[in-house]
């Protein structure tokens, strides 16, 4: 038996059926328990342990549909309308829930119904399945709490003599919305099926899915490879029937007792070659390896799409090769990704920023742009204008420096930076950065930058914080990358 604090009082949380032939319910004092049993074990209720135990059987229950949602503490809610089918009907698949689950260890009840509501109190009050149309025959013997009302507001209905389900159709629906709120009359219509009760699935639904269930449950790594480019070739029809290619894939592996691995790749191109796919999945079934533990096997396998893109087929040489290589590279940065992460390859990429820190950043390959900084180095050099001069090495962080110049918004004479003081010999500038409106401006000031060189012949970019006498009336300087 759990226990729980409740308003100073320990309260009866969970218990089991030997507690409850003692005629113990949830929601008894533990001191009422106690006087009445003084033997009785009692533990504290653990509702983050109850929380992964319920994530883990609705993870279980994604072999039958992959609409699953949680439902509030201890319930579940599958939609099957879609997949009874493949199990011999909804009785048949009922059947097969609940003697899984029994076979598990667990005692549950199930309901069966066209609406989420029915098939709510279906499971709560041991009703045989309601079929479409009935569910206002079903309701009318039920209590008020089958109707999933507020302990609040249920405690004010039967307070007025309504205790059950059958004598609130029979009343008039405007009285009751203006005493006891417009939640009631919608439970009931959810129940009814007059308005709908979309069911919200945990997880993301896969545009493209398929399945494979073993007689034989698999458990070597090289069974899953296999498995991965079987399941990929029946993909690829679909892939090609729509044009696309796929850009995340997710291949799940359903262990006989339960538990369940979901193994995720991305490509950086789209792709639907059944033999690089498989590929991709060795790469990350070699670095997962001893994190995925085969157990007493995998009885069920499924790969998903989980997002697609046009596929275009790239332009090939005279040879039959790609032209640039574009594909290789790809192909070759998302096996390093599969096996060392998605930050393992980092490729720059051109920002829509003006500042220097912002305007390139280094993202993982296969969100990058391709060829984003090579299109911009091409245009540079088309017969335009001169991009202005960037350091070789530029700061993430530009780094503060006490200059002194001639006149406030004149060039440096001298600057001092990690304690060493340096004597400009020629400077050139300034190139003015204002600050993005967009971007927090009221925190940020024009940027006045210089390209200075010190007696050494060493070059430097430094950049003077803050219009002088519009914006500040001591401008800040900082240096922020060094030229070779």
């Amino acid at each position: 038996m759990a226990s729980r604090q409740e308003n100073n009082t320990r309260r009866i949380a969970a218990l089991d059926e030997r507690a409850e032939a003692l005629g113990l319910k949830c929601g008894m004092g533990i001191a009422d328990a106690r006087a009445m049993y003084p033997a009785i074990e009692i533990a504290e209720e653990d509702c983050e342990a109850d929380r992964r135990l319920l994530e883990s059987l609705a993870d279980w229950c994604d072999r039958y549909t992959p609409l699953v949602a949680v439902e509030g503490k201890d319930g579940l809610f599958l939609d099957i309308s879609g997949s009874a089918h493949l199990f011999g009907g909804e009785k048949r698949l009922l059947d097969e829930v609940l003697s899984c689950f029994l076979h598990q260890g667990f005692a549950v009840s199930a309901g069966l119904a066209s609406t989420p509501g029915a098939a709510w109190a279906a499971a709560r009050f041991s009703l045989s399945p309601i079929r479409e149309g009935k569910e206002k025959e079903a309701l009318w013997p039920l209590p008020l709490a089958a109707l999933r009302l507020p302990a609040e507001t249920r405690e004010r209905v039967e307070s007025v003599g309504l205790k059950r389900a059958g004598m609130l159709l029979a009343t008039p629906r405007a009285p009751l919305a203006r005493r006891f709120g417009k939640e009631l009359l919608l439970r009931i219509d959810q129940f009814l099926g007059i308005v709908d009760e979309p069911v919200s699935p945990r997880l993301p639904v896969s545009p493209l899915s398929v399945e494979r269930r073993l007689t034989e449950p698999a458990m070597l790594q090289s069974e899953i490879e296999y498995l991965a480019g079987l399941l990929a070739s029946t993909l690829r029809t679909e892939l090609e029937r729509r044009g696309e290619g796929a850009r995340m894939l997710r291949l799940s592996l359903f262990r006989v007792d339960g538990v369940v691995n979901r193994i995720e790749i991305g490509t950086s191109q789209p792709l639907r070659d059944p033999a690089l796919i498989r590929r991709l999945f060795r790469e990350r079934l070699a670095a997962l390896e001893g994190a995925i533990d085969a157990g007493y096997g995998f009885d069920l396998v499924r790969l998903s799409v989980s997002a697609t893109a046009p596929f275009e087929t790239p332009q090939a040489g005279l040879a039959g090769e790609n032209a640039d290589g574009e594909e290789e590279l790809a192909m070759l940065a998302d096996r390093i990704r599969a096996r060392l992460g998605a930050r393992a390859v980092l490729k720059p990429a051109c920002m829509e920023s003006h500042i220097p820190e912002r305007a390139a950043l280094e993202l993982p390959y296969a969100e990058a742009a391709a060829g984003s900084l090579t299109a911009t180095v091409r245009k540079s050099g088309q017969g335009g204008p001169l991009p202005p001069q960037r350091p070789v090495r530029l700061f993430g962080h530009p780094e503060q420096v006490d200059v002194t110049a001639e006149v406030p918004e004149g060039p440096p004479l001298r600057f001092r930076w990690r304690n060493v003081t340096h004597r400009v010999a020629r400077s050139e500038g300034p190139e003015r950065i204002a600050p993005e409106w967009w971007h927090a401006a009221a925190l940020e000031r024009t940027r006045d930058y210089y390209r200075v060189e010190d007696e050494a012949g060493h070059r430097y970019w430094i950049y003077r914080e803050g219009f002088y006498g519009a914006e500040t009336v001591h401008p800040r300087w900082f240096l922020q990358g060094l030229f070779a």
